[in-house]
């Protein structure tokens, strides 16, 4: 039986472990409340410098000394920034457990932030902006964030722009760092082969160093959705299309409603948007629905990629699965949406990384660890009344944000798209032969 337990240090500082007793290795990391959307204006791109700096050298270990210590116990380590997170996180056995701890803590509270690695590290993440902005399914939600949010942090680009990059110094990314990296926004979690009780003391000894208070306020501004459109003609083979609405955030009423109805929509193979738009008229090789949440916000959205010659109908389609949604859902498409949902939940608990992902993001959301019955009974209260109702308000009450690259030359006016979603308008569409 799988048991998390749960210590808050006498620094604020919150451990989590979940023993599997079965396995012989440990996934640990710390987690941060804190990501790109805490950046100020002239901070765009700075939480996920400081991600990449991190392992660039500290006050013990040069940048060759943290991956080789680690990868020569068969261990690997690495980051992630997030709109509202970052992450640092290692996987290792059982036995080196301390020396996960180690390197994590040293490389988050001692590291120099040397003026050359700072130099090489900003080219590194000029390539990747590039990389980026040469994907055009990348492309396509970056624009789709700016837009729902226009002149945001939250709407910004995690990556930021490759003069902002360029312009940081590490005095700057050091005051990041102390105004957001303290101990009552950071979670260390561990699953896996660990024993509680010796994992705190790891941990208390070796990060006491961590601030209680910042340094300076933390920034987060209130999140405001705008809608709007975004549209880029490329010379390209496929259409990337986006279409989507203001979702619910995670403390919202309807916020599994709402992960529900994304999943009947374009989940799976056998979703509505699958099954009418690529099977039955093949109009597009890519389509499917989410639903992300935020803190204080949510954006539902669909996504297509398709030739630009299938536009014309392919948009009238997928606006048509969308009204349909709010007239009728069949309680089977219920059940089948929370089975797939009960599944990943289940199956992502196998793996060590994923149940300390899913634990932290819990421990940062709600504050606690969320048992399965009870995410289970949130998905039990839902009804097609609900999800009825909620497609409505969803489609119909909210701007639209539309997000599109590559030759959109037949892709319809915003206008025609509002006009089909309310119905003041028809726009027709062919039925395939």
């Amino acid at each position: 039986m799988m048991k998390v337990e749960c210590t808050r240090l006498p620094s604020g500082l919150t451990v989590v472990t979940e023993q599997m007793p079965h396995l012989e290795s440990v996934a640990l990391g710390v987690w941060i409340k804190s990501g790109s959307r805490n950046e100020t204006l002239g901070e765009h791109g700075i939480a996920h410098l400081l991600e990449h700096m991190a392992f660039k050298g500290t006050g013990r270990r040069t940048a060759r000394q943290i991956a080789e210590e680690i990868e020569n116990v068969g261990g690997e380590v690495n980051a992630a920034t997030s709109t509202e997170t970052t992450s640092y996180y290692a996987r290792v056995l059982k036995d080196h457990v301390p020396l996960a701890v180690d390197i994590l803590a040293d490389i988050l509270t001692e590291s120099t932030f040397d003026d050359e690695e700072l130099r090489r590290e900003k080219q590194v993440i000029l390539q990747e902006i590039g990389a980026a902005d040469d994907t055009p399914d990348d492309v396509v939600f970056d624009r789709f964030a700016e837009t729902a949010y226009r002149n945001q942090t939250v709407g910004r680009p995690i990556l930021g722009t490759p003069d902002t990059v360029m312009s940081f110094s590490a005095d700057q990314i050091r005051h990041y760092l102390g105004r957001n990296y303290t101990t009552d926004r950071m979670f260390v979690v561990a699953a896996g082969a660990v024993e509680h009780d010796a994992f705190v003391r790891q941990v208390e000894e070796r990060f006491s160093s961590l601030p209680r208070t910042p340094i300076a306020t933390p920034v987060l501004e209130a999140a405001r959705y705008t809608g709007g459109e975004s549209r880029e003609t490329r010379d390209l083979m496929d259409a990337q299309v986006l279409l989507g609405f203001e979702g619910k955030a995670y403390h919202a009423r309807d916020f599994y409603c709402s992960q529900i109805l994304a999943n009947i929509l374009g989940g799976g193979m056998s979703s509505r948007l699958f099954q009418e738009v690529r099977e039955h008229r093949g109009l597009c090789y890519s389509v499917y629905a989410f639903h992300w949440g935020f803190s204080d916000t949510g954006i539902f959205g669909v996504h297509a990629a398709t030739g630009g010659e299938n536009l014309p109908e392919l948009m009238p389609v997928i606006v048509d699965e969308l009204r349909k949604s709010s007239m009728n859902i069949e309680q089977q498409e219920i059940e089948r949406a929370r089975a797939q949902i009960r599944a990943q939940l289940l199956m992502g608990q196998e793996s060590p990384a994923a149940r300390a992902g899913q634990i932290a993001r819990q421990m940062m959301l709600y504050g606690r660890p969320i048992p399965n019955e009870e995410l289970m009974e949130r998905l039990s209260g839902i009804t097609i009344e609900r999800l009825t109702d909620l497609a409505g308000r969803l489609f119909f009450d909210t701007t639209p944000t539309l997000s599109a690259i590559g030759p959109l030359e037949q892709l319809a006016p915003m206008g025609d798209i509002l006009s089909s979603l309310t119905g003041k308008a028809a726009v027709p569409h062919a039925v395939a032969s």
